[in-house]
Formats: structure tokens, sequence, C-alpha cells
């Protein structure tokens, strides 16, 4: 009857579930169960945690760079102008946004004008990027429109002196929404006795935090006309600001829009801005899920010297068990059992307390904050202004994945030897 019972039978459950809750009287290792099962949790929770964190951290990188800047740059090749200088202007940027607009997959196309000038206001000064833009077209930028913090109405951005200013740019001026800030260019007026620089005030009408440090830390809006008059580009625009519908794929877009932007045009795509970082992170994560499952697999070895343990003490158990008909075939699922229960039991509690720790991680890092005097989250380091978090399928997955499979796979070797235990030798000193 013994060789016809069917695998994993109930009663291989109920020995397996007895050696578990023994006494250590009784010949249990309770303790080394309890050891393990918190080993397995804890690296499974550091495991989800930082994949939750890597993701988070990733996705909001990627995120501020769609939401705050051009997903594809057009600007044309240098040529010489009429004064001998390399000139990059685009003079028929209002056709070529339209034609670059009729590429399938573009959702806009914005003429600009760039320049990197002083900010001054109350005796301090700060350098800027201004970017000339319509209000219209300012009005369709992401994490402007929608951003982490503003202050002003961004309805106002439009008049010859209204501007809109980064929050790190009014924190380093040391001014808000109303007041007035000079903006200095050393190409300013040009005179008979050679350029004169150029200084002229702005109200400030709206502030924007839009959780990317450089840009909040440099960036000036100003009306495309204003910005053509001040930095003296009038009539021309010096770069296309192009944003598609799948910024993922926008390589497979780039034979099109060169062609749709004519024979001087060149591109600049964002991953080609910040492609090397996001391979740094690429090649971060990897060695971080290598690390990590190494401790997964450390915290996986206590199973198995519980289950030595616990073979060792039950030698005399499984002496008779086996007498009384039991396959090494039996024996060796009780002790599987055995050692699986923990492996399973400890990654159902890893998973819910990595996924709880993703999703109030706000609070826990407020608590570590102000337990550390502040200061923990530098953004000038990091380039975002927050540690984000986000919880993916597929990284829980891979964390149940990797923890079940070493938990079964350690537990093979111990539940082997138990199996192949001679009985007679087993019971020879009993």
């Amino acid at each position: 009857m013994a060789g016809t019972t069917p695998p994993f039978a109930r009663f291989e459950f109920m020995i397996a579930w007895r050696y578990l809750r023994a006494r250590r009287a009784e010949g249990g290792v309770s303790v080394m169960t309890w050891i393990s099962l918190i080993g397995i949790t804890l690296a499974v929770m550091a495991l989800i945690a930082t994949l939750a964190v890597r993701s988070g951290f990733r996705a909001e990188f990627v995120d501020t760079i769609l939401g705050a800047n051009a997903h594809v740059t057009i600007y044309n090749a240098a040529q010489a102008g009429e004064n001998g200088q390399s000139d990059r202007s685009i003079a028929d940027y209002e056709d070529m946004a339209e034609r670059v607009r009729a590429v399938p997959g573009v959702i806009r196309a914005a003429p600009l004008v760039k320049g990197q000038v002083m900010a001054s206001a109350g005796g301090r000064n700060a350098g800027i990027e201004v970017f000339g833009i319509s209000a219209e077209n300012l009005e369709t930028i992401p994490r402007i429109v929608e951003p982490q913090a503003s202050q002003g109405e961004l309805g106002r951005f439009g008049g010859d002196e209204a501007i809109a200013i980064g929050s790190g740019v009014a924190r380093e001026l040391g001014v808000g929404v109303g007041e007035r800030i000079k903006v200095i260019s050393p190409d300013g007026a040009k005179t008979a006795f050679g350029t004169s620089p150029r200084v002229k005030a702005y109200e400030v009408v709206y502030v924007f935090t839009a959780g990317r440090y450089d840009i909040d830390r440099t960036r000036v809006y100003m009306p495309f006309d204003e910005a053509q008059s001040y930095f003296n580009r009038e009539g021309v625009a010096d770069e296309l600001e192009v944003m598609v519908a799948e910024p993922e794929q926008v390589d497979a877009l780039s034979a099109e829009l060169l062609e749709a932007a004519g024979e001087r045009a060149l591109l600049w795509t964002w991953r080609d801005a910040s492609g090397s970082f996001l391979r740094a992170l690429d090649i971060e994560d990897n060695v971080m899920f290598v690390i990590l499952s190494i401790l997964v697999l450390i915290a996986a070895m206590n199973i198995t010297s519980g289950l030595i343990m616990l073979v060792k003490n039950k030698g005399r158990d499984i002496g008779i068990l086996r007498t009384m008909g039991l396959t090494e075939g039996a024996v060796l699922r009780v002790f599987f059992i055995c050692g699986a229960f923990t492996g399973i039991i400890g990654t159902a509690m890893g998973v819910l307390l990595g996924c709880l720790f993703a999703i109030y991680i706000d609070p826990i890092f407020g608590l570590v904050n102000a337990v550390s005097g502040g200061g923990v989250w530098d953004p000038s380091v990091r380039g975002i202004s927050f540690l984000p978090a986000k919880l993916q399928l597929y990284d829980v997955m891979s964390a149940v994945g990797l923890s079940l499979g070493l938990s079964f796979i350690v537990t093979i070797f111990p539940a082997r030897r138990a199996a192949r235990m001679n009985p007679v030798e087993a019971l020879r000193y009993e």
C-alpha cells in the first residue's frame, strides 16, 4: 500500500507539521525555524523595497526629463553668418514646426529662443538659463502646468515683462510672485562704442517646482517675442522643442524628423542627453539585484541548518517510519515540506512588509530624516527632490520566485539525507 501512496499525501503534511511545531525537548528545532523564518522575511522585504525604490527613482528621473524637457531638440548645423561668425539660427521656424508636427507620432513642436544670462534682485545674483517660448506652448509642458508645487498664475505669462521662474531661482534671489528681477546679458545693444550689456527688469508671475534640481535651480521662461528682442534674435529661433507620443521609441522617428526639418537639421534626443546616466542606473540595478539575491541565499541557508538539525534529532522517528513502510520518497517529501513551508511563510511575510514599506515610504523616510537631523536626501546630488518608490508586479514576482526557488533548492539536500538514512543504523542505539 505504501508504494501506491500518491506524492504529498495528507499524512506527509501532518508529520511535517508535527515536526515544525515540536518543542526542543521533543526533538524539534523551533528556534532554528524562527531564525530561518525571520531571515527570509527580512531578505525578501529588503529585496522588494530596493527594487521598488530602484524602479521609482528611474521612473521619477525619466518623468522629470520627459515632463519638463524636449523629447527631441531640432537645431540647424552651423554655417557662416554675415559677420563671419557661425550661425545656427532657424529663420523659417514656423514652417519647420508645421512640417515636424505633421510627422506621425509628434504631438508638439515649439520654436525656442535660448540664452544663458545673469539675474539679479535685492543685491543677490544667480546664473539662469532663459527659454523664450510662447504662452500657448508653455501650457503644454506637463511639469510646468502641473508641477509638484507652484505659486502665481500661469495665465499671466505672455506679457512683455512677465516671466516664470523655477523655485530654486526664486530661492536663490529671494523673490516671489509679483516681485521684479533684473536680467543681465553681456551681449546687449550694439552702439558706436561697441556692444553694451543689456539690463531689463521683469515681473515674476509664476514660480514652479518641476522636481528636478537642475531645472528648478536655473530655468526661467520668457515670452517668445520678448526673448527674440532681448537676445537680438529678431525673426529667428534657436531650436525646435519636439515632444512625441512614445518617448521610449523616439529613435524610430529620427529619420522622419530629419527629413521634415530640412537638410541643415540636426537632432538631439532625451536619450542622447541622459543615456549614459540611464545606462549607469541599469548597471546599478543589476548589481543590486545580484547582491540582494546573495542576501536571500544566505537567509535560505538557515533552512538547511535547521533541517540538518531536525534530521539528526528525528533519526529514531525516521527509522520507525521506514520500518512501518514509508518509502524513501515519502520521507524526503516530509522534510522537504518542512523546509518549503518555512520558505513560503517567510516569503509571504517579506512580500507583505516590503509592499508596506514601498507604499508608506514617505512617512518612513520622514522619520529617518527627522531622527538623523535632516539633510539625508540632497537633491543637488541625486537630481530629484524626494525618494520615490514604485511597486511593480514584475519586481514583486521576481523576489517571490527567487526566494521560493532558493528555499526549495536548499531544502532538497537535507531531505535527501533523511530519506537515505538506514533504518537499522537509526534504531541501533534505541
